[in-house]
């Protein structure tokens, strides 16, 4: 008889994890400060568990596309995750930092099984007319987690100590594994695709995304918006200082801009169906544009406002890509397909963040001005031909 396994279970799994994995790159900073004294040692860490995701992800993906129990190995990705963290804490200042760095990275491998390849296994706990709403649901569990997860960590941090952040972060990760490895098996009837080789499957998932033309319609907007983010969080130090007074309350902006995330979701899951999800992705990307433009004009109020546009517009674009994926992706490669397409986005984030820095000491209101370009431009994506969007064979 097929085990029972609930929805509730599904998100509260996913709640635990995500949110012990938007705690472990602030509480990995504080750690790596509080035990090393360097500022560099700790942004090294963040670089390190963080950079690595984008060669994680694709074979983490397969790999899962390859087990009939994706849940084992998405449950043994997430234990070793939460092992990598306690073994850099345990490291730090008793090994060489080298050392400790290259477990950083190893970790990091892993990360994308926290959000894709857990996000993957939605259609296999709901089908049918129950899946739009579950998978804003989703969604808003990302949404939550970016909410508590900061907050937690300095909680964590000033109650017990910065290192003891960290163990929390894995101690949270660690209780998602009963969801984990409980999740439901591929179905026997699924296209068996061990036989294939490693390689055939990543090039596979590379052609299933580039080939399909509304698969990559929402993949690269969704990529460019993430830039547009990831510039957009290398300059709120400053609008803090410039524009509210400090640089700790530009960060704090972020938590406006997931409450009204969290809100847009939830209007999302009531309405599953109000608005086709490919519609919802370019609309979302003008939203951004359009809140990014705001914030450069370098008022309070305007910024807040432009704060709160920006998770209006994020909350559901998020929503729409994993409805896009989840109906465009074949059964064989859906784990590739999303695992990849998160290391994508968290490469992107990274990207926008790095380049931002020097543009914004020069010219504030350019970087941002930049921002809102390049998420403007995401529209432009509804123009990709469909001349390439053939079906996929199997090899």
């Amino acid at each position: 008889m097929k085990r029972r396994y609930s929805l509730c279970s599904y998100l509260a799994g996913a709640v635990a994890a995500r949110l012990g994995d938007e705690m472990s790159g602030p509480a990995l900073m504080l750690a790596g400060f509080a035990l090393t004294g360097s500022t560099t040692d700790a942004s090294s860490l963040l670089a390190g568990i963080t950079v690595s995701a984008a060669v994680g992800g694709p074979v983490l993906g397969a790999l899962l596309d390859r087990t009939g129990r994706p849940g084992g190995m998405l449950g043994g990705a997430i234990a070793l995750y939460a092992a990598g963290l306690v073994l850099i804490l345990l490291g730090l200042g008793h090994v060489p930092f080298t050392v400790t760095l290259v477990i950083a990275v190893a970790t990091g491998l892993l990360g994308p099984a926290l959000s894709g390849g857990w996000t993957a296994q939605l259609p296999r706990v709901v089908t049918g007319d129950r899946l739009p709403r579950a998978n804003a649901l989703d969604a808003m569990t990302f949404s939550a987690a970016s909410l508590a997860g900061p907050a937690l960590t300095g909680g964590a941090a000033e109650a017990l100590g910065a290192p003891m952040a960290t163990v929390v972060s894995a101690a949270l990760m660690a209780s998602a594994l009963p969801a984990a490895w409980r999740l439901p098996a591929r179905p026997a009837t699924a296209p068996d695709v061990r036989p294939t080789s490693l390689i055939s499957d990543l090039a596979a998932g590379i052609r299933a995304i580039a080939g399909k033309r509304l698969l990559a319609r929402a993949t690269l907007a969704s990529v460019m918006c993430c830039t547009a983010q990831g510039m957009l969080t290398a300059c709120l130090p400053l609008l803090g200082e410039r524009v509210l007074g400090g640089a700790n309350q530009g960060v704090m902006l972020l938590s406006c801009s997931a409450i009204s995330a969290l809100a847009a979701n939830a209007l999302l899951a009531r309405f599953p169906r109000a608005v086709a999800p490919d519609t919802i992705i370019w609309a979302g990307a003008l939203v951004q544009a359009a809140a990014l433009a705001l914030a450069a004009v370098g008022r309070p109020a305007a910024l807040i406002a432009a704060i709160v546009l920006i998770g209006i517009g994020e909350g559901p674009q998020l929503v729409a890509l994993f409805a896009v994926r989840h109906r465009e992706a074949p059964e064989h490669l859906r784990g590739q397909i999303f695992t990849t397409g998160a290391s994508l986005k968290i490469t992107g984030f990274a990207v926008g963040a790095a380049i931002t820095g020097p543009v914004a000491g020069w010219s504030l209101p350019g970087a941002l001005a930049l921002a809102s370009v390049l998420a403007g431009a995401a529209v432009l994506t509804v123009f990709i031909p469909s001349a390439t969007d053939a079906p996929l064979s199997r090899s």
